[in-house]
């Protein structure tokens, strides 16, 4: 029997009222290593009420110790990226480098966190009035929920929930119920951490669990990252609860090269972009548009590199690219590069029928160039999520602009030039939340808050960074007078509405 991976609850290990278990393959060999309990809404109710047990006591805890917690937590974080490295590996599919460097960008948002006291400030302001001072300051709001995708299963995660601990919330996490290991792991870490049992809870499952935390109504605020359609479901569902909402959508990125450019540097950059981590993400570029007369050579180019990638099972030192995260992930990629072909596209490399010696059974594809894509084509509408990249042809940068804003999503965008004025045109006037010049994934710093435009994003602040402190809190604003006057003089009670003086 697979090993089973259980709910984290109040502390402990629970496996939950669910008899209900889902598979955790190996993408690299196609078989099951695990299976993971798929959770019920008891089970996030019992979640939940452990969390609104521990915010009782957790909110009132000082931010020098909330600070402390949250240290010995990037400590241990640090101590363990490797482990968590390789459990990504194991159920996600990554290749390892890609893991770590997935740990290390988690780990900045804890080392933001780690800076509580500073972000919390309020402000003040004296003599607002006459004998009158005004100060504002935040306060958490309560038990929050983050449900995460499969395709970053730490960083995402620490996109939310340091944050969201280090304010005074406490949280219910639903991680991916295809790689829900690494987020056991991060559970324990913040137990040795001194985290209070209580504070961080980890319920697994799929629909259930999720329409079961849109709706209690002891969740405060829901946190979600994953597909447009789910995204706007996750919304709207979460709002009418009354709940506050952030839910980041998918995306179709595009990388616009002007002829100037440096069509080499354009190409390796991109191709990384591209294929790195099998297509897996949301900051993925999707589609290049070569503008005029970039496009034979830069097209030339990236087949050169399409043709040179290194597929092979996370785990090989020597591979670039490994496996999808499931069969129907690598049928979705083919499926699309079949439609792609009868539309009248041109397959520049065909990575559908690849095969990994050793690895027969694994759920790999190899990275597929399209050229000569029009908007029409399913392959330029649809976020795919797989190793395709899409060449679209336009004239010059206006046409090139306003293909990029006439796109549903409004994720992330990148111009590879060398014309710093053409550069200040692309930043002002294109339509998109997040933008490289000559960076192909343009994701923002820790201190920097994340996120897209349009049907990338729904709810008003992104996600991580200041945005993410004034998510997790609410503000009090207090006007205060200690009156010293007498009776009848100065200051006394007026009918007229209140004003400075």
């Amino acid at each position: 029997m697979p090993r089973t991976i259980e709910h984290w609850i109040a502390g402990a290990s629970t496996p939950g009222s669910s008899t209900r278990r889902g598979p955790v393959w190996n993408p690299a060999t196609g078989e099951q290593q695990a299976e993971v309990v798929l959770g019920t809404a008891a089970d996030v109710d019992l979640a939940v009420k452990a969390a609104a047990k521990a915010f009782e006591t957790w909110c009132d805890v000082s931010v020098s110790k909330r600070a402390k917690i949250l240290f010995a937590f990037r400590e241990l974080v640090n101590k363990h990226v490797d482990d968590l490295a390789r459990l990504v590996t194991a159920e996600h599919g990554k290749v390892l480098s890609d893991a770590r460097g997935e740990v290390l960008r988690g780990l900045e948002v804890v080392e933001f966190a780690c800076g509580i006291p500073q972000l919390l400030k309020g402000e003040f302001s004296e003599q607002v009035s006459t004998g009158v001072d005004s100060w504002a300051f935040r306060q958490p709001l309560g038990v929050v929920a983050g449900i995460t995708p499969f395709n970053f299963p730490v960083m995402v995660p620490m996109w939310m929930h340091p944050i969201a601990i280090a304010c005074g919330n406490t949280f219910v996490l639903k991680p991916s119920e295809r790689d829900p290991s690494p987020s056991r792991l991060v559970a324990e870490l913040w137990q040795q951490a001194g985290l209070p049992d209580g504070v961080f809870n980890v319920v697994h499952g799929d629909k259930e669990a999720v329409d079961a935390l849109l709706d209690h109504p002891e969740v405060a605020a829901v946190s979600f990252v994953g597909s447009t359609p789910i995204a706007s479901y996750v919304h709207e569902r979460a709002a009418k609860a009354g709940k506050r909402v952030q839910a980041l959508g998918g995306a179709k990125n595009h990388a616009v090269v002007l002829p100037d450019a440096d069509l080499d540097y354009a190409a390796d950059h991109i191709t990384a972009a591209a294929y790195g981590s099998t297509g897996q993400r949301c900051m993925a570029i999707s589609a290049v548009v070569a503008v005029g007369r970039s496009a034979d050579p830069l097209v030339e180019k990236l087949a050169e590199r399409a043709r040179a990638v290194k597929v092979g099972p996370g785990d090989d030192a020597g591979a670039e690219m490994g496996p999808l995260v499931t069969q129907q992930a690598r049928d979705r990629v083919v499926s699309y590069v079949d439609a792609a072909e009868r539309d009248g596209a041109t397959v520049v490399v065909d990575g559908r029928g690849l095969r990994v010696p050793g690895h027969e059974g694994g759920f790999f594809a190899g990275p597929c160039l399209v050229d000569h894509v029009t908007p029409a084509m399913k392959v330029y509408q649809d976020e795919i999520f797989g190793p395709v990249l899409v060449v679209v042809r336009v004239k010059n940068l206006d046409e090139a602009i306003e293909l990029v804003n006439a796109n549903p999503f409004g994720n992330g965008t990148a111009l590879f030039t060398n014309d710093g004025g053409a550069a200040r045109e692309f930043q002002r006037r294109v339509s998109v939340g997040m933008i490289g010049i000559n960076v192909p994934i343009p994701v923002p710093m820790a201190f920097y808050s994340f996120g897209g435009w349009k049907a990338s994003l729904f709810g008003d602040r992104h996600i991580h960074g200041p945005e993410g402190v004034s998510f997790y809190t609410r503000a009090k604003v207090v006007t205060a007078r200690w009156p010293h006057v007498e009776v009848g003089g100065e200051g006394s009670a007026s009918f007229h509405f209140p004003s400075s003086g």
